[in-house]
């Protein structure tokens, strides 16, 4: 659970930089724009799908996925919530920039936590786990193709794009995979043996 607050809690740090939203938050906004729901309302609408689609390709969801579809979506819209009054588009470009680096590196903080608890994958991360695995590119490589897949998918239903959004985009499968590293993890989550 700490995993997913991690992860959800850097989500909200990088929206509230106001420098771009992230990739699969794009395609969040673009859901949030064109239906009554919150953005984390959307994110846990496109995990019930990533859920569903990486169940057909051998990925079983755990206890640890289904956690992912239900609370990064709450976590999100709590520091949405509580963030609103902090005005970030006053604040220097500076301090939004590292607002927003230090988000993308809880991002993958979060993701590594919750991977490595071995009670399943988040959606993304199961995505990621099967192009992984499947093509055999790094994780770092399979993450920065799936989040450019769903940047697309967002920009075409209106969801908000930025400078940030790119670097999002470029670093975040690095960020994950420096985690992955730092924890001592293999491209499937399992930790490495000594």
């Amino acid at each position: 659970m700490f995993g997913l607050f991690v992860f959800g809690f850097g989500t909200g740090l990088t929206v509230l930089s106001a420098l771009g939203v992230p990739p699969w938050d794009v395609l969040h906004d673009g859901i949030r724009i064109n239906t009554p729901l919150t953005f984390g309302q959307a994110a846990i609408l496109v995990g019930f799908l990533l859920v569903a689609i990486s169940f057909a390709f051998g990925i079983r969801p755990g206890v640890g996925t289904i956690a992912n579809m239900l609370f990064v979506g709450v976590f999100i819209d709590l520091t949405l919530f509580f963030g609103e009054d902090w005005n970030v588009d006053d604040r220097a470009l500076w301090l939004r920039a590292v607002v927003m680096v230090t988000g993308i590196l809880l991002v993958g903080l979060g993701s590594a936590l919750y991977i490595g608890a071995g009670m399943g994958a988040g959606p993304r991360d199961s995505l990621m786990v099967v192009v992984g695995s499947r093509t055999r590119l790094s994780i770092g490589v399979a993450r920065t193709l799936i989040e450019g897949c769903a940047l697309v998918a967002g920009a075409l239903l209106g969801g908000a794009l930025g400078l940030g959004t790119a670097l999002f985009a470029l670093t975040i499968g690095p960020a994950v995979q420096l985690f992955f590293r730092v924890l001592r993890m293999d491209e499937t989550g399992a930790k490495r043996r000594a």
